[in-house]
């Protein structure tokens, strides 16, 4: 948490720029070289001067941040960002609010619990009603209210049944207050009151028809709904940071708490077209000016202390930091590396909060960990990306690259280091402000929704996101938010089984038939189950009521016809109620602003990212439910939406056949139909929406398809664009010559014509294809790189409990006296003999164990050869001998 060291307000101690150091400007053609030749400083008069931030109890249209707790204050805290002012303002809670926990016990009969009333943290007790969803009643609950929120874990343990003691008291704080991140406030005379903002005409008639029929309530819960959309949002200075430091083995990752190792360069990308390398000045060649991007301005600096001064220095005047892996390496080793070298913390304008690291005066945005959430990937880029690097991500979205280095960053030129720092940088910017600041602005809207702030909601998975989202709309609603033990002991029952492993029966996967089939429709239902959701009014306390306290009773069925569960229909569930408000937002107001001809351009995209933003929460809506660390983990509600799920899909497949339509594959909410007639294919689709209400639309059309096994298929689209799904070619630890083989026969599988000789034409190319890469496996005719594995050490050799091949590779170098540690990169290769793995460094080509790399081939290649009939062993079989004579040593 941050503390109140960080957030004072004195000015008495020289600054940094006091310290500002002499230059030396060389002019390079179109090119400016700064050489700052840095003085001894004083260790002890360093202090961050500009103060970019504010203490205060005042603030004006300011952006909410987030909410935060300072321990050496006991009070909460928030941060707004004024974009008038381009300043960051602190405010302490002017509210009293207290940390607290509700309790069944009364009051008397907590005033007998010594334990509890004498503990030094206790406070006092309250008395409050909520209304308790699970079992339909007001109740009367006592507040435990205690003067620090860390007592609450202790103290909670001191009463029979202890409600809302597990959520973050910060989270608390935002609940309580109903404060919305993202949202711009004032603060005077002890008030926080959210701006209002104007709904534009356009969205308030959508909205208006959209509501027609609707209670009073309702439809202002609507167009409250519609504010948190219609707000610019903020535009802060942003900051993209990244370091490199000098290591002498090339495969390690320096240890960030170590921080042993100087750092060499950081290169600073900033919104305001700030394009600066901070270089440090030491024995290694100039290199190529012509590597050096043009803008980029060097700064050579003679120690490393002044290159840290002023990289804090520049710091201080941006508001958000952008970092790609910066919670885990970039940041905690410039904090790590500055403190070995004598500076001050209070000058260090970075700290550690919980599991990130925080920007004192504004926010630090990891890449890295926003990248990396599922939804993120899956229902925001649609899986554009496979790999969470930043090379990955940026070829993905930006079109762009790394640049590649063929020796360690500690051995390049100063020119291509710069070059190499600067592009990841750069890229670092370019993925928050690509597409008009597309990611920006998605996630300031998500901030928006679950009531995260800016520095959590890029780092939470979205399991976090809903959860939030559900306790502030029960503190908004006065609902009781209940315990999962209590949700379990009232809807833990599940009916079904799964042939998985898993408690219940999931989705089903019909099976395809494997071939070459051209003239592929894909129909999909759209977020089937999020919809199903909607309209079978599924939610925790909608699902199995208990007896006699509901009037409307529906049945859950499954695929066979069987009951399982029983909704109630009585009232509008909350979860299904939330999915609803977002899917009717999006499908019928956003989706149709965006393409509004009559708006901007400028407002158009911003409605897309709107309407992004709400299909990212749709879409994840159901999952949370069936994952026991989520609070309302609910197995009977999880069940009835797979349930219905298996049911709708059969039902559509018996539809389909009447219909004459032939469905080749099906899985979870997708029907793959071969050469439909058309009309038939608008009855289908008709009868199955009027039937269950649910949208389901042609999703794409396959030019051909390729199918080996389920989950497993090629598909090459109209235009040519290829979709490859679920097969090992495409996993990221295959040895490099068996990928360069499966994207050639990918390639391949592209050309096929609709006619017996292009087929037979394809299978000669494949065959071939593979045929090269068996005699080259045979005749070892590879190099050690072509047949490596790599993995990346995730944690020190000591704390594997199994030994993974890569583990046993380390382990090989730790005996040839090579340091190893978390974080380094192993290259091994399958050999034969007892060891079965040796690392690169260790291994020969004579050593390779060539049958566990024609296994491995096999394996990847067959799930390409089933759909053409053509099976490895005919491939192989049909190679003379004298072609690997040289392989039978």
């Amino acid at each position: 948490m941050a503390s109140q060291k960080h957030l004072k307000t004195e000015k008495s101690a020289p600054s940094l720029e006091a310290y500002a150091v002499k230059n030396v400007v060389k002019d390079l053609g179109n090119y400016v070289v700064k050489v700052r030749i840095s003085k001894k400083h004083p260790n002890n008069n360093y202090s961050a001067s500009s103060m970019p931030y504010e203490v205060s109890n005042t603030v004006h249209k300011a952006y909410l941040l987030g909410t935060y707790y300072s321990g050496e204050v006991g009070k909460a805290y928030m941060k707004f960002y004024s974009e008038e002012e381009n300043k960051v303002y602190v405010v302490f809670d002017p509210t009293g609010h207290k940390p607290y926990f509700l309790t069944d016990s009364t009051p008397e009969e907590l005033a007998s619990n010594r334990k509890l009333v004498e503990h030094p943290s206790f406070e006092s007790f309250e008395l409050v009603e909520k209304f308790d969803l699970l079992r339909m009643r007001r109740v009367s609950l006592t507040k435990v209210v205690t003067k620090d929120p860390l007592a609450v874990r202790e103290l909670r343990n001191y009463t029979s049944n202890a409600y809302e003691a597990k959520i973050k008291y910060h989270h608390n704080y935002t609940y309580d207050l109903q404060l919305i991140p993202g949202m711009r406030y004032t603060i005077a005379n002890g008030k926080i009151v959210r701006i209002k903002t104007p709904v534009s005409e356009g969205t308030v008639a959508l909205v208006s028809r959209l509501t027609e029929g609707y209670p009073p309530e309702k439809k202002a819960f609507f167009m409250e709904f519609a504010e948190l959309f219609e707000e610019k949002p903020p535009e802060p200075r942003i900051l993209a940071i990244d370091i490199e430091v000098y290591t002498p083995i090339e495969t390690r990752v320096p240890n960030p708490e170590e921080a042993n190792y100087p750092i060499i360069s950081v290169a600073l990308a900033g919104s305001d077209g700030l394009r600066k390398v901070l270089v440090l000045s030491r024995q290694v060649e100039f290199g190529d000016i012509n590597a050096i991007p043009k803008d980029c301005a060097i700064e050579l600096l003679d120690s490393e202390k002044s290159l840290l001064l002023e990289l804090f220095r520049i710091v201080e005047s941006y508001n958000v930091v952008l970092t790609f892996n910066g919670d885990s390496f970039d940041l905690p080793y410039l904090i790590n590396r500055a403190l070995a070298l004598g500076i001050e913390r209070s000058v260090i304008p970075f700290e550690v909060v919980e599991d990130y690291v925080t920007l004192r005066h504004g926010a630090h945005v990891d890449l890295f960990r926003f990248f990396d959430i599922e939804a993120i990937q899956n229902y925001a880029f649609g899986s554009a990306y496979k790999e969470k690097t930043l090379d990955a991500i940026a070829r993905a979205l930006l079109g762009e690259s790394k640049v590649e280095i063929e020796v360690s960053v500690s051995s390049l030129t100063l020119c291509d280091l710069v070059r190499y720092n600067m592009r990841d940088a750069e890229l670092t910017l370019k993925l928050v402000t690509f597409n008009n600041n597309l990611v920006w602005k998605l996630i300031v809207l998500i901030m928006r929704i679950s009531k995260l702030g800016l520095e959590e909601v890029t780092r939470r998975k979205v399991s976090a996101w809903i959860k939030s989202l559900l306790f502030w709309e029960h503190r908004r609603r006065g609902y009781l938010i209940p315990n999962q033990s209590d949700i379990l002991s009232l809807k833990g029952e599940v009916k079904t089984t799964s042939k998985l492993g898993k408690r219940f029966a999931g989705a089903i996967v019909i099976e395809p038939i494997s071939g070459v089939y051209f003239n592929v429709t894909v129909l999909d239902f759209a977020s089937l189950y999020p919809s199903i959701m909607v309209v079978w009014n599924l939610s925790y306390e909608t699902i199995d009521p208990p007896p006699g306290l509901c009037k409307k009773l529906a049945d859950v069925k499954d695929e066979s016809g069987n009951v399982i569960h029983r909704v109630c229909l009585d009232f509008e569930g909350i979860t299904s109620q939330t999915i609803s408000i977002l899917r009717e937002f999006r499908v019928k107001v956003y989706k149709k602003l965006a393409k509004d001809k009559n708006l901007s351009e400028e407002m158009r995209g911003w409605y897309d990212v709107v309407q992004s933003a709400m299909k990212v929460f749709i879409n994840a809506s159901y999952g949370v439910f069936g994952h026991v660390s989520f609070p309302f983990y609910t197995p009977a509600l999880a069940e009835s939406v797979t349930a219905i799920g298996r049911h709708v899909i059969t039902s559509t497949l018996e539809i389909a056949s009447r219909h004459g339509l032939k469905v080749l594959y099906g899985d979870t909410d997708s029907l793959f139909i071969w050469n439909p007639d058309r009309d038939a294919l608008e009855s289908l689709v008709k009868e199955v929406s009027d039937r269950f209400k649910l949208e389901i639309e042609v999703d794409k059309t396959y030019r051909h398809i390729a199918f080996a096994l389920k989950k497993n298929y090629v598909g090459v689209k109209e235009g040519g664009g290829v979709d490859v799904k679920g097969l090992m070619g495409k996993k990221r630890n295959v040895p490099e010559i068996v990928k360069n083989t499966f994207n050639q026969v990918v390639e391949v599988l592209k050309t096929i014509e609709p006619n017996v000789g292009s087929i037979e034409a394809v299978k000669e190319k494949v065959k071939e294809s593979v045929r090269t890469l068996y005699v080259k496996l045979k005749n070892r005719d590879l190099s050690l790189e072509d047949v490596a594995y790599s993995n990346e050490l995730s944690k020190d050799l000591s704390e594997y409990k199994s030994e993974g091949p890569h583990v046993k590779a380390a382990k090989m170098l730790l005996a040839y006296n090579r340091q190893i540690r978390s974080g380094d990169v192993i290259y091994y290769v399958k050999v034969k003999g007892k060891e079965k793995v040796k690392p690169i460094q260790l291994a020969r080509i004579d050593e390779i164990d060539i049958n566990e790399y024609m296994e491995d081939a096999r394996s990847t290649l067959e799930q390409l050869l089933i759909p053409l009939s053509i099976s490895w062993d005919e491939v192989a079989g049909a190679l003379p001998l004298d072609v690997y004579i040289r392989g039978t040593r």
